[in-house]
């Protein structure tokens, strides 16, 4: 937001000088980004005439001019401005005046030809970056008179760098409110009339954009000269906040949005037809706009039509076709209220950034457009003349956000700042900053105006009162009170630690973003129970990620891309799911490829494989105390995975994640090796530790029976030691693996596992017959679930 200090000072009384305006400002958290002088040191330069002007003798880009300067005899000018002809009135530096930049004028003489001053441009008179010729006065401004008085200068151009969350302030009266508030001053603006009804043409309105576009008021003003130039004092104060004065309509359109806040367009009122549609855009909809580029529309759009085509992109900008022109005399002005929502990212959308779009997907007060179109018909019918017809105007109030009450507690707000506020100060700021207050038993029911969308809750009107009240008028204090330390669940393994751990195993750990592209996931199969964004940073970051795995592997491409052979990640994050909310679960996942181990010359070097990963999840499993209540299994995997080298992982029967090598076709598709495996598995099993218990060591010795099975290849380890355990229940204390063998002697498709059973009771010795019975018995349950024989 940028504006003229004058403006300000006309709208509210201040008490300080710039300086301390500006402090102010960026205290009560309107932070002045900018701030730059206009008209400083100007004595000296005056109005005045070109009467006269020839070639200069001896140079071609010089002209020999005569001045009037109300000093009686004209004065000689030598100048090389390009727009220097007879009859403008243009400013005068006369001799003796001192421009900004300490620019000293002297007579002197240019190639022979004697001057006595300097003609100006604007960036010369420090009051705009114009140097293309000298600054044009209107027709009508007085010859002689001091140009800083002519012009209201000194002035300053005042940029302010404001939150989202106040676009109460891109209007000049929000502004003035809460300056009025900080030097305990009042707003000098009463509320707008209406302006005399003098034409009788006017357009029906329908609303057709429901809750997106709940109010739009119109007015056909007839009869407009389009020759009428600018005022002078509007065009300056739209020059010092930054915009070119360019028409009549134009420029009151840009001043009042400057002045109110609230965006306004005019359409040439001959080029429409029948009724003003408000409406949303139809698929492949397209419409030629004010820049001349072809805006590519979809029903995400709010469009302003008329019974045939498309007029402007509501909020955005105005259509190419309907545009008012120099040839226009009467107009149809708008003034609408569309809710953020509807405007947020459209203008991002079509590659613009409008003033319109920059409030409106902010938020505009709803209450706006009616006394935003009375004070632009008034100036309009001021400067263009012109019969002005009635108001149309189309709402569902029932769209409209209504005022709601919010209470602030006095003893909620000492706590809060620390200091005690006199009630009769809280009650001033409220009531400076526009807003209704009730006094109550426990402090204040507040109703902010309809412009302060950011007042919805008790800390809201806090913030309020701190602000105005004053941050430097806040005693600094250290905060007192009793931490309570927390304690650490000896049956829970805490997260660093698990990382030490993985730090510790050779990995890195990486930190991806929460969002990942829709494509990617669709390479991976994750179709169901996405959660999409409903306003994404870009394309590409639409999804919130269901899986760890999709951003991990993709970093472990791109350090493969860079020359890194071995690479091991792991990293630990929330995944999430569709719900209401949506669910999320913390995860671990890891990626690893290239050789086992690191470069060295103790062992042969070798390829990572299924079981290098499958040992690392071993480890975090053992360091829980558990380990016989984890197991996998090697069916209804994920089409991500490799159907020959990988597995579930399960805890207590439970799926809890997935261990083994990347499916072929989806490591070509992310342009991969086959070597990479990877591991996801839920966190929260990981980290759940059995707590030690003293137990005294058995009175009786221990038996160990050896037995070796013949059984189908694909039974794994697992499912014999399950079947085992559960089988000889108590008196197994232990079951070794220490043979596996495969070839000659046995069947094709079978394998031999040889096995030592630790049995153990501990009431009484085992005998042999008691270690002969679990052999039989283990034997047996073997036979039947593993389709296993014995061994002679």
């Amino acid at each position: 937001m940028k504006f003229s200090e004058n403006w300000l000072r006309e709208l509210v009384e201040i008490k300080a000088d710039r300086a301390q305006l500006a402090h102010a400002l960026t205290m009560a958290g309107l932070e002045v980004e900018e701030l730059t002088p206009l008209g400083e040191s100007l004595d000296g330069v005056v109005v005045a005439e070109i009467v006269a002007a020839e070639k200069h003798p001896q140079a071609d880009r010089l002209q020999v001019c005569k001045v009037d300067a109300g000093q009686g005899e004209p004065l000689q000018i030598v100048c090389g401005a390009p727009n220097a002809r007879v009859g403008i009135k243009v400013p005068l530096a006369t001799v003796g005046a001192s421009l900004p930049g300490g620019i000293a004028i002297k007579a002197a003489k240019l190639r022979g030809v004697e001057s006595f001053g300097m003609l100006c441009s604007a960036k010369e008179l420090g009051i705009d970056n114009d140097a293309s010729g000298l600054l044009e006065l209107p027709a009508d401004a007085p010859v002689g008179q001091s140009l800083a008085a002519y012009l209201g200068l000194p002035d300053a151009s005042i940029e302010l760098n404001l939150t989202p969350n106040r676009p109460d302030c891109l209007g000049m009266l929000g502004l003035a409110h809460d300056v009025a508030a900080l030097f305990d001053s009042h707003v000098k603006v009463g509320e707008q009339p209406a302006v005399a009804v003098t034409g009788h043409a006017q357009r029906g309105i329908r609303l057709e954009a429901g809750k997106d576009a709940p109010r739009y008021l119109g007015r056909i003003i007839e009869g407009i000269d389009p020759a009428a130039r600018t005022p002078l004092w509007l065009a300056e104060r739209l020059r010092r906040a930054g915009l070119r004065p360019i028409s009549a309509v134009v420029d009151v359109a840009n001043y009042v949005m400057l002045e109110l806040g609230q965006p306004l367009h005019a359409f040439d009122n001959d080029k429409l037809e029948g009724d003003i549609v408000v409406r949303h855009a139809r698929a492949g909809e397209t419409l030629k706009i004010l820049d001349g580029s072809e805006a590519k529309l979809d029903p995400g759009f709010v469009l302003i039509a008329d019974q045939k085509v498309a007029l402007a992109v509501a909020g955005v900008m105005g259509g190419y076709d309907s545009r008012v022109t120099d040839a226009t005399r009467n107009i149809f002005l708008e003034a609408a209220h569309f809710a953020p929502a509807a405007i947020m990212g459209r203008a991002r959308k079509l590659g613009l950034h409008t003033d319109a779009s920059h409030r409106f997907e902010r938020g505009v007060d709803p209450e706006l457009p009616r006394r935003a179109l009375e004070r632009a018909s008034e100036l309009l019918l001021s400067i263009a003349g012109g019969n002005a017809g009635p108001i149309s105007m189309a709402e569902n109030l029932a769209d409209l956000p209504p005022p709601a009450p919010v209470a602030l507690r006095s003893a909620r707000l000492a706590r809060v700042l620390g200091v005690a506020v006199p009630d009769a100060e809280v009650a001033r700021i409220f009531t400076a900053l526009g807003m209704q207050v009730t006094t109550t038993a426990e402090g204040w029911q507040v109703v902010a105006p309809s412009s302060r969308f950011d007042i919805v809750r008790e800390e809201d009107l806090i913030e309020e009162v701190a602000r105005i009240f004053g941050y430097d008028n806040i005693p600094t204090a250290t905060p007192a009170g009793a931490l309570t330390l927390a304690v650490e669940p000896e049956a829970r393994i805490g997260e660093l630690a698990l990382r030490e751990q993985l730090a510790a195993r050779g990995y890195y750990e990486a930190v991806n973003l929460s969002f990942v592209p829709a494509e990617l996931l669709a390479r991976w199969g994750f179709d169901d129970g996405l959660v999409a964004l409903a306003n994404p940073l870009s394309a590409d970051l639409a999804v919130m990620r269901p899986a760890l795995l999709p951003g991990l592997v993709e970093s472990l491409r791109h350090n493969r891309a860079r020359q890194q052979e071995r690479v091991r990640l792991f990293e630990v994050a929330r995944v999430f799911a569709a719900g209401d909310p949506p669910v999320e679960t913390p995860s671990l996942a890891i990626v690893a490829s290239g050789t086992a181990r690191a470069e060295q010359w103790g062992e042969p070097s070798r390829a990572l494989d299924f079981y290098d990963l499958k040992g690392d999840l071993d480890a975090m499993i053992a360091w829980g105390g558990e380990p016989r209540r984890w197991s996998l299994q090697t069916d209804d995997l994920p089409g991500w995975l490799h159907p020959g080298r990988s597995a579930r992982v399960l805890r207590d029967g439970v799926t809890v994640g997935h261990l083994g090598a990347l499916h072929p076709q989806l490591a070509k598709a992310l342009d991969l090796g086959p070597d990479v495996h990877v591991l996801e598995v839920a966190l929260e099993p990981l980290l759940t530790r059995r707590m030690p218990q003293a137990r005294a060591v058995p009175r009786h010795p221990s038996v160990r029976r050896d037995i070796a099975v013949e059984l189908p290849e694909q039974v794994s380890w697992s499912r014999i030691e399950q079947t085992v355990r559960s089988t000889l229940g108590e008196l197994l204390k232990e079951v070794r693996l220490f043979d596996r063998y495969s070839g000659k002697g046995v069947e094709n498709g079978r394998k031999s596992v040889a096995m030592g059973l630790i049995l153990q009771d501990a009431s009484r010795t085992l005998t042999d017959d008691d270690a002969d019975r679990c052999v039989r018995d283990a034997v047996a349950a073997l036979e039947k679930t593993c389709m296993a024989r014995l061994r002679g």
